[in-house]
């Protein structure tokens, strides 16, 4: 048969033929697990026991503990609040009955004596439906991994290409301090990253015309703020030791999404060389003239 093999069903019941009654008429028409309870507390100490319960059969009159006391014990609890309650009930009872067990959480009401066809297409329904919520959660979960996994595997794209970028990286809070660089920019300016993170960019940036980082800082920010960027700007780090690197500068703003600059990307390309060559090829064409004399 193998039907609702996989599911689990608590009864609970005072009298034990009441209980002989209902596991077997369960256990002919499905393959699913049935646990016994003969009071509420015992049935509460099951859900304990076996947190996987997926529906529970109460009876409302017992003595002691009734179902209704029983119901409410278990929604106080975090891992049996959600399991689905069916109340069992006399016929006779069950207006008087009906509006308590919905208010201490009852999903559905069975009346004595039990209809064999009512109480299998009941228990089946509900089999069905959490059956259909797994699965719906199956594919949810199925779904996070993979994204999860694209995203993983994004940053880390990301990352290795920052990690190997040959130009120095500096992402600058929108106060002019570094939260981000990359190993290049330590190379560069001879600082470890955590030396660097939280420094104000005026400590390792110099350019012409600036007199101090508060005020170029307030320029970048026009000017970002109108153009969004600003490229090719040549000027010059200052490296731990106080070396001047020349640059070749980029400044891009990144906005959230009120229009605020959130971050300042700033990428720079070491020009030692090239400003080597210039200046030999300058003294080349100095003496040339001078031998021309």
């Amino acid at each position: 048969m193998n039907r609702y093999a996989g599911f689990k069903l608590l009864i609970v019941d005072d009298h034990a033929h009441n209980l002989f009654t209902l596991r077997t008429l369960i256990k002919t028409h499905m393959d699913a697990t049935v646990l016994e309870a003969s009071s509420g507390q015992e049935a509460i100490d099951l859900t304990h026991q076996h947190p996987d319960i997926d529906l529970i059969i109460l009876d409302v009159q017992m003595p002691e503990m009734d179902g209704f006391q029983t119901a409410s014990m278990l929604k106080l609890r975090k891992r049996s609040r959600d399991i689905p309650i069916i109340f069992l009930t006399a016929a006779f009872k069950s207006e008087e009955f009906q509006q308590r067990g919905f208010a201490v959480g009852a999903a559905d009401y069975l009346l004595k004596p039990i209809e064999d066809n009512q109480l299998i297409n009941k228990i089946s329904t509900y089999f069905r439906l959490i059956e259909k919520e797994r699965e719906i959660n199956r594919t949810l979960e199925r779904k996070v991994e993979e994204r999860t996994l694209e995203l993983a595997e994004a940053r880390q794209y990301l990352e290795n290409i920052i990690t190997h970028m040959g130009e120095a990286l500096l992402v600058l809070a929108s106060d002019g301090t570094i939260k981000m660089t990359n190993p290049a920019a330590s190379r560069m300016l001879g600082y470890r990253r955590e030396d660097l993170l939280g420094m104000p960019i005026g400590d390792v940036f110099e350019e012409e015309g600036d007199e101090a980082a508060g005020a170029f800082m307030g320029t970048w920010l026009e000017a970002l703020i109108r153009t969004g960027a600003l490229s090719k700007i040549e000027a010059r780090l200052i490296a731990s030791d106080g070396r001047r690197v020349p640059i070749l500068f980029s400044r891009t703003a990144v906005k959230d999404g009120a229009g605020n600059i959130s971050d300042i990307i700033c990428i720079a390309k070491d020009m030692t060389g090239y400003v080597r060559v210039e200046q030999d090829a300058e003294t080349t064409k100095n003496r040339t003239a001078r031998e021309a004399l």
